[in-house]
């Protein structure tokens, strides 16, 4: 009866052991590989990472998931939703990741792990093309601009502005569109964004828009996140080295000439953030 007994509490702690080795398996990476799925969190109105066209999805951010999704072995899944809701959703287990991309901030590394940069971020005003008042950034004293709500360029430019003379009034906008569309009404004379994103919003609308030079904005990378917790820290392992990998082989070049008009050089590492 003994030996039966001993047998028995044997067999508990191995299936025991098991079914904890098979809880600590399922990590992030491993739950995606599972389902054969990459499911990524982002925002169709940030041209040209991510924005609708004919109501298809198209942009960088496509093309780099798809070639993400060839090193990993799985599929890649989008989901639209207003850019406030993005994180938010991050945090509530809704997606794998967030693919906005969003800039890398010393506050939001606190918060969530970075994958490495893909893009650079760095932060300038978009005007009307025929406004000759504004020369550069400064000469927006006074005036009324707009920005992205939520986003980390509002949060620059809203530093920024705060140093000049007479701080303009700042309106917050949903998505980027809103934005736009109000500066080519002449209802606000500038809108904030990264300078990748307003370069290609003035290289399609050149007779509306223009890009205010030198930008306002310190150094600073896009790059995508996934929640800081140990279950994502192997699937943010995995996406780096296979960016790694499209970086070394030259698709990453070619996806943001294709998409920004020029090669950018990234960090293989994440570098610290100024802000």
């Amino acid at each position: 009866m003994k030996m039966l007994a001993g047998w028995k509490r044997h067999v508990l702690m191995v299936a025991l052991c098991a079914a904890s080795a098979c809880a600590y398996a399922e990590d992030q990476l491993a739950k995606v590989k599972k389902a054969g799925e990459l499911v990524v969190g982002t925002e169709m109105q940030f041209a040209p990472f991510d924005f609708l066209e004919n109501g298809q999805q198209s942009g960088f951010n496509k093309d780099l998931f798809a070639e993400i999704g060839k090193e990993l072995g799985v599929k890649v899944r989008f989901i639209d939703l207003p850019w406030p809701s993005v994180l938010p959703g991050l945090e509530a287990g809704k997606f794998d990741m967030v693919g906005g991309p969003i800039t890398v901030t010393k506050a939001r590394m606190e918060r969530y792990t970075y994958t490495l940069p893909v893009a650079d971020a760095t932060d300038a005003f978009l005007k009307r093309a025929n406004d000759s008042s504004i020369k550069q950034s400064a000469d927006v004293s006074g005036k009324i601009v707009g920005g992205g709500k939520g986003s980390a360029q509002l949060d620059q430019m809203k530093a920024y502005i705060a140093t000049l003379p007479k701080p303009p009034e700042v309106r917050e906008y949903i998505d980027n569109n809103q934005a736009y569309a109000d500066l080519a009404a002449g209802r606000i004379v500038a809108v904030a964004n990264s300078m990748t994103n307003i370069a290609y919003v003035a290289k399609q609308r050149p007779e509306t828009f223009a890009v205010v030079q030198p930008p306002f904005g310190a150094k600073v990378y896009f790059a995508y996140c996934l929640r800081k917790d140990a279950d994502s820290k192997p699937l943010a392992d995995a996406f780096n080295a296979a960016l790694l990998k499209v970086n070394k082989d030259g698709r990453l070049a070619t996806l943001q000439k294709k998409w920004f008009g020029v090669a950018m050089d990234v960090p293989s590492t994440l570098p610290t953030p100024n802000y």
